[in-house]
């Protein structure tokens, strides 16, 4: 059974940083594409960042310069590197895999606010 597990969300005041972590279990996790999405309150879930096994990534273009994301396969695990955060990035994080198996983590909550 897979299971994703994120973790790092919290309060930060704008401008400042957070690191979220996505541990993956249960799949072969290199051979994998990895997302995150955020939802924030009353929008839709939107793709933020995606790193592919070949460790391509790309961006939504809201976070580009701004966001991170990153993989360590001996550990199963992606990360995403948040800088310079503004009020608009508040949302429910969510790790995804990128795969039609409809994989996903509970979420972990990050909000900006002062």
């Amino acid at each position: 059974q897979v299971q994703l597990v994120e973790s790092g969300g919290g309060l930060v005041q704008p401008g400042g940083s957070l690191r979220l972590s996505c541990a993956a279990s249960g799949m072969i996790f290199p051979i994998y594409g990895m997302d995150w999405y955020r939802q924030a309150p009353g929008k839709k879930r939107e793709l933020v960042a995606r790193i592919s096994r070949e460790y391509r990534t790309n961006y939504a273009d809201s976070v580009l310069g701004r966001f991170t994301i990153s993989r360590d396969n001996a550990k199963n695990t992606v990360f995403l590197q948040m800088n310079s955060l503004k009020s608009e990035d508040t949302a429910v994080y969510y790790c995804h895999v990128d795969t039609d198996m409809d994989w996903w983590g509970k979420g972990t909550l990050v909000t900006v606010s002062s």
